[in-house]
């Protein structure tokens, strides 16, 4: 059965390809041996560097499934996930991730992560976006607010 929703994560790859509405990336969420959502990079076609596969494929899962934690679902990608799409497969609680091309392939191709996990391991005012913090005893009223809320949901 993994096979088949494999085989479905290229060829979403491959269609959406050939439809131009963006990158050669497919996914889809599984639960219990069923498909529950499927995605395919939109980057270009809605000018939303966040719309990768897996994004709108967990996206569209939580919405059908009503839920933002998808613990005992599995993601089929086509492709390695990128820094991003990772954090939220981990954030998503996602019980396994499957994939068929590695993130080395898509290097190959124009589409390198490598940056991004380079200035990950740099310290924040050395990144080629500089990270300047900033106010941060005001902001940690934020979490001092949640901490203290009693009704809230736990994530």
């Amino acid at each position: 059965m993994d096979n088949l929703f494999m085989a479905r994560a290229i060829q979403l790859s491959i269609d959406n390809v050939r439809s131009g509405r963006g990158g050669p990336f497919g996914a889809l969420v599984v639960k219990d041996g069923t498909i529950v959502a499927e995605g395919v990079n939109q980057v270009t076609s809605t000018n939303d560097p966040t719309a990768h596969a897996e994004m709108l494929a967990i996206r569209e899962a939580c919405k059908k499934l009503r839920t933002f934690d998808l613990q005992g679902c599995e993601i089929y990608s086509s492709c390695e996930p990128c820094p991003m799409c990772l954090g939220a497969i981990y954030w998503a609680r996602l019980a396994r991730i499957y994939f068929a091309s590695a993130a080395a392939d898509a290097s190959n191709f124009g589409f390198d992560d490598s940056l991004i996990y380079r200035e990950i391991a740099q310290p924040h005012p050395q990144r080629k976006v500089p990270m300047i913090q900033m106010m941060r005893e005001e902001a940690l009223a934020a979490f001092r607010a949640w901490q203290d809320q009693p009704d809230k949901t736990a994530y």
